[in-house]
């Protein structure tokens, strides 16, 4: 992953730890590059589920739904 995660996009995270998983997967990879691939697989995941997560709050707050489920009776101003 790019040193700076946050000029990286979701969906450039989940390509680029599906490709982490392929060559993990084959079993040709170094015991050393396979621990740090998995590193790197398991800060990708973290990126991806708290990009996801924001996501959904995002648009539970738009949709009017509150983090227990309830439905908010406020409604949103929008800009």
């Amino acid at each position: 992953m790019s040193e700076n995660k946050k000029n990286i996009s979701f969906e450039e995270a989940m390509e680029e730890l599906e490709i982490i998983v392929r060559k993990l997967e084959t079993g040709q990879v170094k015991l050393d590059d396979a621990v740090k691939y998995y590193e790197k697989g398991v800060k990708l995941k973290k990126f991806c589920e708290d990009k996801l997560k924001d996501a959904k709050a995002r648009i539970d707050m738009v949709s009017g739904v509150k983090e227990n489920g309830e439905v908010q009776s406020k409604v949103l101003d929008v800009e």
